[in-house]
C-alpha cells in the first residue's frame, strides 16, 4: 500500500487504559517522533474495573505500568497529568488543544481518548458515583462503616457494588427503572435471568422503580414512595467524555466519535479510541465504546493506521466482564434475538450463544470459563463460525467441537 510520512508530532489527549496503550503500540509500531500527553487526572494510568469489583479487597489501584508492562515516562516524551482538556482546534497546518488551565497543546495529529464519565443528574443532592479512583477511595471509606445503601440502576456498575456491599454486611437496595437488571444491556429475557441473584446475596431489588429525586439520603420515586439510606449510588450508566470537542468533530446522539476501522474520525488530523469511539469493526460492524477491550486492543490498529500502516488481519471480538452479585458474567460480540442456550439458566452455569443464519456473532455466559475460552476463539478467527444447533445446544459437547 502507498504510504504517508508519519506526522512528526502526535498529542493523545487522556491519561486511561486506551491512552497508554495508544502510546505503546505506536512506540511498538516504530514511531519515533515526538509523542506527547495530557491527562485530566492527577494519577498516572490505573486500571478501572477493580474499582468496582474489587473495591474492598483490592484497596490499592491497579497502575497500568505495572500491570501491562508499560512505562510511559519512557514511552512518551512528555506526560501532562493533572490537565483538563476544554477544546479542540483541528487546522489546515495541525491541530491544537486548549485546556482549563490556560495552556495550549500543538501536534500535527491528535488521539482523542479521554474515556467517559459517569452520569449524576445535577439536582440529585447527596448522592456518589463511582468512575475514577478518587470516587472508589470515598466509597470505600463510606462502605466501611456498614451504612444501609441505596444503589440506583442495576447495570453492571450498580450490581457489582451491590454484591461487595452486601457482603460487607451492609443493607442494600437496589433500585432499577426497567422490568429487570441489565435490560438495557442485555435485553429483559437475559436480564431477568439475573434477578434470583440477589435475593442469594441478600440484595433487596426494585424494579420499575423509576427515580424522580434523591436530597441527602433521601430517595423518591415516582410512584411517591420513597426509601431512605445512608449512603446513596448512582450507577445509571456513563457517557463518553467529548463535551469538550462540540463544534469540532462531530459526535453520534450518545456522544461517540465515529471512527472508521483504523480509528480515523472524519477530520483530518483527529483519531479517537476507547470509550469516545464508535468504531467500524472488520467483523463485527459499528462498535460503540464503552468496552473495556476497546481500550486495550483498538490502539492496535490506530497505531498502523497512523503510521500508515496495514490493519491487522484478524482481531478479537469486543467483550466485558462482570461479577454480578458473585455471579462472573461475560459478553462477547454481537447479541441477537436468535439465541441457543447451554445449560439451565435456573440452575446455572449456562451461556446463550447468538446467531446470524448459522453464524455465531456473540455470545453471554455465566459462570462457564471453558465457554468463555471457545468463544473467545471462535470468535477471534477473523470470520465468523458456522455452528451446528444441536451439538451447540448440548453442554456435553465441547463449544470447539460445534462447529459445522
Amino acid at each position: 500500500m502507498t504510504t504517508a510520512a508519519p506526522p512528526d508530532r502526535i498529542l493523545v489527549v487522556g491519561a486511561g487504559l486506551a491512552g497508554l496503550r495508544t502510546v505503546a503500540e505506536l512506540r511498538g509500531s516504530g514511531y519515533t517522533g515526538h509523542l506527547e500527553l495530557i491527562g485530566a487526572e492527577v494519577h498516572p494510568p490505573y486500571d478501572r474495573p477493580p474499582l468496582s469489583k474489587e473495591l474492598l479487597t483490592r484497596p490499592d489501584p491497579v497502575w497500568l505500568a505495572e500491570d501491562l508492562g508499560h512505562d510511559l515516562a519512557a514511552l512518551a516524551d512528555q506526560v501532562h497529568l493533572g490537565v483538563q482538556a476544554t477544546a479542540l482546534h483541528p487546522g489546515s497546518d495541525g491541530v491544537s488543544v486548549s485546556t482549563a488551565g490556560g495552556r495550549t497543546f500543538c501536534a500535527d495529529q491528535a488521539v482523542i481518548a479521554t474515556g467517559s464519565h459517569a452520569i449524576r443528574p445535577p439536582e440529585w443532592t447527596g448522592v456518589v458515583t463511582l468512575h475514577t479512583l478518587d470516587e472508589a477511595e470515598h466509597l470505600r471509606s463510606m462502605l466501611t462503616t456498614g451504612p444501609e445503601v441505596v444503589v440506583i440502576g442495576a447495570g453492571w456498575i450498580g450490581a457489582e457494588v451491590a454484591g461487595v456491599a452486601a457482603g460487607a454486611g451492609c443493607s442494600v437496595q437496589v433500585l432499577e427503572a426497567g422490568p429487570v437488571p441489565l435490560w438495557h444491556q442485555l435485553g429483559e429475557e437475559l436480564g431477568a435471568r439475573t434477578v434470583p441473584w440477589y435475593a442469594e446475596t441478600g440484595v433487596h431489588l426494585h424494579t420499575q422503580a423509576a427515580v424522580t429525586a434523591v436530597e441527602h439520603g433521601k430517595v423518591t420515586l415516582a410512584d411517591g414512595h420513597s426509601h431512605g439510606a445512608d449512603l446513596v449510588l448512582c450507577a445509571i450508566g456513563a457517557r463518553p467524555d467529548t463535551a469538550w470537542l462540540a463544534g469540532a468533530v462531530p459526535l453520534t446522539g450518545r456522544g461517540h466519535v465515529p471512527v472508521d476501522a483504523g480509528g480515523r474520525s472524519s477530520v483530518p488530523g483527529v483519531w479517537a479510541v476507547g470509550d469516545v469511539a464508535e468504531r467500524d469493526h472488520p467483523l463485527f460492524g459499528r462498535v460503540p465504546g464503552g468496552h473495556w477491550s476497546a481500550a486495550l486492543t483498538d490502539p492496535a490498529p490506530l497505531a498502523r493506521a497512523m503510521l500508515g500502516q496495514e490493519l491487522p488481519a484478524v482481531e478479537p471480538a469486543p467483550y466485558l466482564n462482570s461479577m454480578q452479585l458473585g455471579h462472573q458474567l461475560t459478553v462477547y460480540g454481537r447479541l441477537t434475538e436468535d439465541r441457543i442456550t447451554r445449560g439451565d439458566p435456573a440452575t446455572g452455569p449456562w451461556s446463550t450463544l447468538c446467531l446470524a443464519g448459522d453464524r455465531l456473532t456473540g455470545a453471554v455466559v455465566a459462570d462457564a470459563p471453558r465457554d468463555v475460552a471457545a468463544v473467545r476463539k471462535l470468535l477471534g478467527r477473523g470470520e465468523l463460525p458456522v455452528l451446528d444447533r444441536e451439538a451447540a445446544a448440548d453442554p456435553a459437547v465441547r463449544l470447539t467441537r460445534a462447529v459445522a
